[in-house]
């Protein structure tokens, strides 16, 4: 079977980041960013997603999380890029809902090369401890910027901030995982009409 890795690193004025990603993985986590809550919620993309994730980031958090959290997400992106190359055999499309207490999201991805997200979610409050939520969206954006996705992230309930974060990250994990995966019935086949993604 072939290796679905990468190493990805980027370099900024102000950011340093690096990830390493097995799309085959077991869910090996490990995050140093600087942004504790951005560790947690990558934490759940890596053990839902089943996705082995490394980043490590150094960025100008004295100024705010802002450049870290979007940078991270660019670079992940890239590396999931690189990690599924021509993506023939895999499922393409990935969807989950995930409850969290009250809490409940639906996120669904196409690894289409087309790159979309929308998001809806009407946070019930402005920040988690001292995570901006608005950092929620430049970090998908980042991700769906770089990998090529199209992304439809909704949370459909939810009285908790932090709760609705994590089903969306939890959610998108999920959602990876199935869109990543290798479709025993479309082996070396691409899938698409047009014959390229």
């Amino acid at each position: 079977m072939i290796e679905r890795m990468a190493k990805v690193s980027r370099d900024t004025l102000e950011t340093q980041i690096t990830v390493e990603v097995n799309l085959d993985g077991t869910g090996i986590a490990d995050f140093e960013t600087g942004v504790p809550f951005l560790d947690h919620m990558l934490d759940q993309i890596s053990r839902h997603g089943l996705i082995d994730i490394s980043v490590k980031a150094n960025g100008d958090t004295e100024i705010d999380d802002h450049h870290t959290v979007e940078d991270v997400g660019i670079t992940i992106g890239q590396a999931f890029k690189d990690a599924l190359g021509d993506k023939k055999g895999i499922r393409r499309y990935g969807h989950a809902y995930v409850p969290l207490d009250e809490a409940l999201s639906r996120v669904v991805v196409d690894f289409s090369g087309r790159p979309g997200l929308e998001m809806f979610v009407d946070f019930c409050r402005p920040r988690v401890g001292d995570f901006d939520v608005d950092l929620t969206y430049e970090f998908f954006q980042g991700f769906v910027n770089h990998a090529g996705i199209s992304l439809h992230i909704d949370n459909i309930r939810g009285s908790n901030t932090h709760h609705q974060i994590e089903t969306i990250f939890k959610a998108f994990g999920r959602a990876l995982r199935m869109a990543v995966e290798l479709d025993p019935r479309m082996l070396g086949v691409m899938p698409s009409t047009k014959g390229t993604l």
